[in-house]
């Protein structure tokens, strides 16, 4: 058993306009006064991280290092969500998602895939030249406009659309095979992998692949009403990166989980901060202490009605309240006894 890494805070929903939110050594001067040891970057803002140079430059990548450990905070991994979104979309989306590239690619699906696939490659080295061993996206989708299944889906449909999306991330994976970097892929609805049954799909269709991973929210688990617990004894050895997200689930006479297209303050199931819904966050860090889990704990905060400032501060205490430190020895040490094997043949009433 190790003990889990932490307090730490994902950036991607501070990062603004305004001080201390518009550049690296604002935003990790603020995130050490919340109370976090640790932050997780995104690379698509060049404020925080410009990853064209990082990719190019000791000097900068030794600065960028440099401000945060100054500052008191570490890197604990890279953040392609956005970028790794964009390897697969199915036309339905091409609108919505074109927002997530820059802006001469708009309206070119096959060269924003190009610039996507660039951008998640680069993140992998990058990963690896920070010295660090994980980074997480999300897989992208091809098969989410077909989730319910109505009207009846053509015969293969499902299939082909997991064999393109892993033909597209397998020559990914063996970079970051190469590198030894592991693709944690945020399981989340609205992506190919969004569940454990997808991701085994997926899996088969890479072969397995060692660098093929998991990053555990169980918040998004709270909403599909999947058991997030058990979820930890199935995929443990797959589990390597973890965000600390609350969620409450409560259905009424009029909408469930579908949630009837409403806004997030009045969904039936919503996102809340650490504490305020209804994940068990005693059990989580339990069984992840249990596996072995050797990551950090990373407070993302989304919640529709705290503040996120508040829930910056509160996060980083809630953690640190639920790290569970290791014990050196078993409880019942002060029992023990030399090994005397005539005592425990005597025992066993064996001769």
């Amino acid at each position: 058993m190790q003990t889990i890494k932490g307090p730490a805070l994902f950036l991607a929903q501070f990062i603004g306009q305004s001080a201390p939110f518009d550049s690296w050594d604002g935003i990790t001067r603020w995130a050490a006064d919340c109370g976090y040891i640790g932050v997780q970057v995104p690379v698509g803002d060049p404020r925080i991280l410009d990853l064209d140079r990082a990719a190019e430059s000791q000097d900068y990548r030794d600065e960028f290092l440099g401000i945060a450990k100054q500052n008191g905070v570490d890197v604990t991994e890279l953040s392609a969500h956005l970028e790794g979104q964009l390897v697969a979309v199915h036309p339905a989306y091409d609108t919505g998602f074109d927002a997530f590239a820059p802006a001469a690619l708009r309206g070119d699906p096959a060269a924003r895939q190009e610039w996507a696939v660039d951008r998640v490659a680069k993140a992998i080295r990058v990963s690896r030249l920070l010295g660090l061993d994980r980074m997480v996206t999300f897989s992208g989708a091809l098969a989410w406009p077909y989730v319910y299944p109505w009207p009846q889906r053509a015969p293969g449909l499902v299939e082909a659309a997991f064999d393109a999306l892993a033909q597209r991330w397998r020559p990914l994976l063996d970079l970051a095979e190469q590198q030894g970097v592991d693709i944690c892929y945020e399981i989340h609805p609205g992506e190919d992998l969004h569940d454990g049954v997808t991701f085994e799909m997926f899996l088969d269709r890479v072969n397995d692949h060692p660098r093929a991973n998991m990053l555990y929210d169980p918040s998004h688990y709270v909403l599909q009403q999947l058991d997030y617990l058990q979820n930890i004894d199935i995929y443990h050895d797959r589990i390597r990166m973890f965000h600390v997200k609350d969620a409450e689930f409560r259905p009424t006479g009029r909408q469930g989980v579908y949630g009837g297209y409403q806004s997030w303050v009045n969904r039936a199931g919503r996102f809340r901060s650490p504490g305020d819904g209804q994940v068990d966050f005693k059990q989580v860090f339990s069984k992840l202490t249990q596996y072995g889990f050797d990551g950090w704990a990373v407070v993302e905060w989304e919640c529709a009605l705290k503040h996120p400032e508040d829930g910056a501060r509160e996060g980083a205490q809630f953690v640190r309240d639920h790290i569970i430190r290791v014990t050196p020895h078993a409880f019942d040490d002060f029992a023990a006894s030399a090994v005397n094997r005539a005592d425990i043949n005597k025992a066993l009433g064996i001769s």
